[in-house]
């Protein structure tokens, strides 16, 4: 009786077993599988005039693979992460391979569920963002479970807890958050016409991490709270937020007591030709991490924007990038971008389009409390106060101009005061005042050949001393190219080298594919991606990247 039993339990099940799999494969048949791939790798060479050292492995890459699978309402995906071992200048930690990075998510006509990892923000990320940026090896996404609801139109509402990515591992501490979004001309009806949209929005994120301190009684559960608005009237936006932090003693402020605190502000204007923008912040002790003893940029749960210009070109993106200050900074910029019209004396038969940009931050005026053996508030600032040491200051004017149906340029000049002593974390190093051009031109050949060449120039008596750098490139559309760069620092001074850092690549793009191969020395600096950078080491050697996605 009890062989029969089991004969007719193994026959109920392998027929159950065959249905869901049959089930499951006309499910996974009847959805859409995508993703995408890239594999970057430098194999070393040791070079005694620029520092470079050779490491022992001699090749060393970074790569992922993400996989996204989606069928109706639900979505799963995993990424797979590979660094062996990491290339100079990301962090030791993601040292392995193993899959950081899993989930699946549902969604249906007002609610999505996601469990496993997931990036999200809330506001401008002051008091929460989870997000990734590969090229300075960040990346702090959360693993735990999310909820978005709607319960209205023009109601966003959305939870969360989890724990934070560290490397290969998940941080000790716990997030909690709770978001929510009311656009006002969804809800009140005498509003939907009107030229006015009003968008009120409040967040509240919360980390628990366990007090294991000998020395200090510390808060096991610090909150924070934020509150916004963004109001747009015809070609005018306007947006404003306040966070508030409550006392969080973290390795980053030496343990002091102080609440923290985060004002933003911004308003732009923007029709055909015409566009201004002007945006405010002051930051007061906002370092935010999910582990109290961590540093660098490890584990932290909230994002403090850089208000300043994004550059891309070599000069002004690595040698002097501003970095946020999230202990204490006050500061903003202003931009205008307007075009001359077409067939006026600048404008000429294209048009010219000009920039300006102006940005400049300074510490927070503060007075400093004799209290670190009682309250431990460390310090009192007065909020609309500027402090009196500068941190940065750049003025960039930037004109774009085509010149004829083959050929146009970019012209860009900047004036930057950069504190090293703040931004580099360079004690008693004079603050850098330099001056830099770059002239941008691209030649279009013929029909699929183009050249584009680059020369810039950095002018300072501060650090190394001035530099050039000259650029040239050609693209035989749509597949292949091929590129000449060399950075030169003719102004060393204090019997410091004059060092040509050259670098030489070409590539083939076909489709979704792309492979790139270079040669040549990189220049140790620091390297800065929205305010948030990394060190760079000087290197020198052979790179291969390749990248697709299907």
């Amino acid at each position: 009786m009890l062989k029969k039993s089991l004969l007719l339990l193994g026959f109920s099940f392998g027929i159950s077993y065959y249905s869901f799999s049959q089930s499951l494969g006309e499910t996974i048949s009847n959805g859409e599988l995508h993703g995408n791939f890239q594999l970057d790798a430098q194999y070393y060479n040791e070079d005694s005039v620029i520092g470079a050292q050779a490491v022992p492995e001699q090749l060393l890459s970074n790569g992922f693979a993400n996989f996204i699978y989606t069928n109706k309402n639900i979505q799963a995906g995993f990424r797979y992460e590979s660094y062996l071992n990491p290339m100079l200048g990301f962090p030791t930690g993601y040292k392995g391979s193993g899959i950081p990075y899993r989930y699946v998510t549902f969604t249906n006509d007002q609610l999505e569920v996601t469990a496993g990892n997931f990036y999200d923000q809330f506001g401008s990320g002051l008091i929460f963002r989870s997000y990734e940026e590969r090229g300075l090896g960040y990346d702090n996404v959360m693993d735990g479970f999310r909820v978005k609801y709607k319960p209205a139109k023009g109601v966003y509402i959305k939870g969360l807890i989890g724990r934070q990515r560290l490397f290969f591992e998940l941080g000790p501490g716990i997030v909690r958050g709770l978001d929510g979004e009311v656009f006002l001309n969804d809800i009140l009806k005498k509003w939907n016409e009107k030229a006015t949209k009003i968008t009120l929005g409040a967040s509240f994120v919360s980390k628990y991490q366990p007090d294991q301190n000998t020395q200090y009684i510390l808060p096991e559960n610090v909150a924070s709270y934020d509150l916004r608005s963004n109001i747009q009237y015809k070609k005018v936006n306007f947006n404003i937020e306040y966070a508030y932090k409550y006392n969080d003693p973290s390795a980053d402020n030496n343990f002091i007591y102080k609440p923290g605190e985060a004002l933003l502000a911004q308003a732009s204007y923007s029709k055909k030709g015409l566009g201004f923008s002007i945006s405010g912040l002051r930051v007061d002790n906002m370092s935010y991490r999910s582990d109290r003893n961590q540093g660098l940029t490890n584990l932290l749960i909230n994002y403090i924007p850089a208000f300043t210009r994004q550059h891309t070109y070599n000069l002004l993106a690595t040698l002097y990038p501003f970095a946020t200050q999230p202990l204490g900074e006050i500061g903003g910029q202003a931009e205008l971008i307007f075009k001359i019209k077409k067939k006026s004396l600048f404008g000429g038969k294209y048009g010219t389009k000009i920039l300006l940009n102006y940005s400049t931050y300074y510490n927070i005026d503060t007075v400093g409390l004799n209290d670190l053996n009682t309250n431990r508030l460390g310090y009192k600032s007065n909020y609309f106060s500027l402090g009196d040491e500068k941190y940065w200051e750049e003025i960039n004017v930037e004109i774009s101009k085509k010149f004829s149906k083959k050929l146009k340029g970019i012209f860009t000049y900047s004036n930057i005061v950069f504190n090293q002593d703040i931004l580099q974390g360079k004690p008693g190093k004079p603050m850098i005042y330099a001056n830099i051009g770059v002239i941008d031109i691209t030649w279009k050949v013929a029909k699929k050949h183009a050249v584009r060449t680059e020369l810039q120039g950095l002018f300072t008596h501060q650090d190394h001393g001035s530099w050039a750098t000259g650029l040239i490139e050609y693209t035989y559309s749509p597949h292949w190219f091929v590129a000449v760069m060399d950075q030169y620092n003719y102004g060393a001074s204090h019997g410091e080298p004059k060092v040509h850092y050259y670098y030489a690549s070409f590539g083939y793009i076909k489709n979704a594919n792309r492979i790139q191969i270079g040669y040549g020395r990189q220049r140790a600096g620091i390297f800065c991606v929205g305010g948030v950078c990394r060190n760079v080491p000087a290197a020198n050697g052979v790179t291969i990247s390749i990248t697709s996605s299907f």
